[in-house]
Formats: C-alpha cells, sequence, structure tokens
C-alpha cells in the first residue's frame, strides 16, 4: 500500500486548538470564533483551575477539564476526528507545545490539525495595566521603594524630563521610547504613593480621568459644537477655557518659578504678549537684564531660547572634544 492509500484510509486524527487570552482584558469578553470553538469542542481543558476564564465558560454550559495532558494524551484524545481546546494559561503551555513539536518533527505520527486561535486582544494602551501592577508590587516589597516619598522623589521627575527632551533632540528613537517610559513611570510612582495620603488620596484613575476631563472640555471643536480649522483656533479655544476653569487674577499665576530662568523668562514674555499686554522690560544692570532681554526677544520671534541655548551649548560641547581629541 503506498502512502497516499495510507493516508486516505488513516483515521481522522482530529484537531487540537489552543486558545489564548489576554489578562488585560476583562475575563469573558471573547472573540465570536473563540466560543464558536469551545461550543462545537469535544473536549475543553486548562491547566490552571485558577484560570480568570473558567467561570464564564461554565457559566456559558461548558465543560472544562483541569488538566495538563501530555502531547500524547492530547493526540489520543483527537483520534477520530474529535476536537480538544486548550484553554492556555498566562505562561503559555511550552511542554504542550514542545511535544506536539517533537511529533510532528518524527514523522511517524499522523498529527491533528493544529490550530491557535486568540480569543481576546489587548486593547490600546492595555499595558499600562501591567505598569499599574508593578507598580503596586514594587511599592509593597521593595526596601527602597516603599519608603519613597512625593517630596523625595521630585528631583527624579525633573532630570527624566531633562532626559526626555535631550533623546528628542538626539532624534534617537529607542533612547525617545525608553525616557517615555522613565516619565510615565514617575506619573504612576507618584499616583501609587498618593494612594496611601491619609487626608485627600487619589489612584493613577483618578489622575487620568482629570486629565480626560480637561482634554474634553479644552477641545470643544473635537468633542463640543464649536469649530477650528486652524492651529490658531485652536490655541485661541485652549486659552478660553483655560482662562474660565483657572479664573487667575493675574497673568503669571501658575508659571513655575523654579524653572530654568531663560524658560521663565520666555513663559512670562509668553504671558504678556498672550494676554496683549505693555509692560516694558525692567531697567538694570548686569548679564541676568541682558539675557532676560535676549529672552524676550527669542519668545517673540517664535524661538525657544532654552532649547537654542542647548544647542550652542552642545556645539560648544562637541568643539571642546574636537580639541582633546
Amino acid at each position: 500500500m503506498n502512502a497516499t492509500t495510507a493516508d486516505a484510509t488513516a483515521p481522522d486524527p482530529g484537531r487540537i486548538v489552543l486558545l489564548t487570552t489576554s489578562h488585560r482584558v476583562a475575563p469573558g469578553l471573547l472573540s465570536w470564533p473563540a466560543w464558536q470553538a469551545l461550543r462545537t469542542a469535544d473536549r475543553v481543558l486548562c491547566a490552571d483551575g485558577a484560570h480568570p476564564q473558567l467561570p464564564y465558560l461554565r457559566e456559558a454550559g461548558i465543560r472544562v477539564d483541569e488538566a495538563a495532558p501530555a502531547a500524547e494524551e492530547l493526540l489520543a484524545a483527537c483520534a477520530g476526528g474529535r476536537t480538544a481546546v486548550v484553554v492556555a494559561t498566562g505562561e503559555g503551555e511550552p511542554a504542550l507545545t514542545d511535544g506536539l513539536a517533537r511529533l510532528a518533527g518524527s514523522g511517524r505520527v499522523h498529527m491533528p490539525d493544529l490550530e491557535l486561535l486568540p480569543a481576546s486582544y489587548d486593547l490600546p494602551g492595555a499595558r499600562l495595566l501591567d505598569l499599574v501592577q508593578v507598580m503596586d508590587r514594587i511599592r509593597l516589597e521593595c526596601p527602597w521603594s516603599s519608603r519613597r516619598t512625593h517630596e523625595g522623589l521630585a528631583k527624579y521627575a525633573i532630570e527624566e524630563a531633562y532626559e526626555l527632551v535631550e533623546a528628542i533632540e538626539d532624534g534617537d528613537r529607542d533612547e525617545l521610547r525608553e525616557e517615555l517610559g522613565d516619565v510615565l513611570l514617575q506619573v504612576v510612582f507618584h499616583a501609587r504613593i498618593a494612594e496611601e495620603d491619609a487626608d485627600a488620596p487619589f489612584s493613577v484613575d483618578d489622575v487620568a480621568g482629570t486629565i480626560v476631563a480637561k482634554l474634553i472640555h479644552r477641545h470643544p471643536h473635537v468633542f463640543g459644537d464649536a469649530t477650528a480649522d486652524t492651529p490658531e483656533e485652536v490655541r485661541a479655544h485652549w486659552l478660553r477655557t483655560k482662562a474660565d476653569e483657572k479664573q487667575r487674577t493675574s497673568v503669571t499665576e501658575g508659571v513655575p518659578l523654579g524653572q530654568p530662568g531663560l524658560a521663565l523668562a520666555a513663559k512670562l514674555a509668553s504671558r504678556v504678549r498672550t494676554a496683549g499686554l505693555r509692560v516694558p522690560m525692567p531697567s538694570g544692570e548686569g548679564i541676568g537684564y541682558e539675557l532676560l532681554a535676549l529672552a524676550a526677544r527669542a519668545e517673540a520671534e517664535g524661538t525657544d531660547p532654552e532649547a537654542a541655548l542647548r544647542a550652542a551649548a552642545r556645539a560648544y560641547r562637541d568643539a571642546i572634544r574636537a580639541v582633546e581629541g
């Protein structure tokens, strides 16, 4: 009997479906193909009795066997054209898939159809849930992180922001991704510390909720009935809604005095220009007043004086290295 005849007369080896789910999506939210595979399967298995999907599968009337079969056992369960669905654990099923690969590679076994079926997918931003969970565990178990305060971490927020700016100016995409993560860590870390405040606790969800509400309110041309066809009109919407929110009595309110001097001078000049005020430059002697005038001039011309000085300083650094080298 030739191989073709043998294959045609061999028993149907059946079908194995490896069902994967995301722990970042609420349990029970499975795709329709996943539910179809589960409902029509001859056997459904899961090695993890505490898998978050199991209560929902059983509620839907699907019998799930808590078992971790070896590859040979699973082939036997599929023999005769049956279908076995394996609900994968969080670590996947490396022992099972390795065993199936060995059997398939041996060439001596009539293998069932193998299918990898994603049952749920991560939504955009879902990995942020991982960061929150990791930060929570670190806060509880790490001797250093568990003792940090807002005040003690403040300097790191400044350092990470500067490193982010440097990555942007260098044009290094890998470095940019890493530095964005470091800045994000500062936000999540501070929010986790804030949960423990006895008088006014808040969480990262409160932080996110606040900024979402602010963005929606300040973009009426996106989320409301207002219209804005140019960047200038968008800026006008932003300034108008911000003014309504803050109810400030001076354009200087909200300008952090602790920022670098050139940035501070440019920010004040920007507030004055935007408000249409006519404020003469303070008279005085010394480099400080000269720098103030230069910063105001740069802002009026659309130049960030801090960025301009950094660019010049980097050129100066390269010149120093050239002389040294």
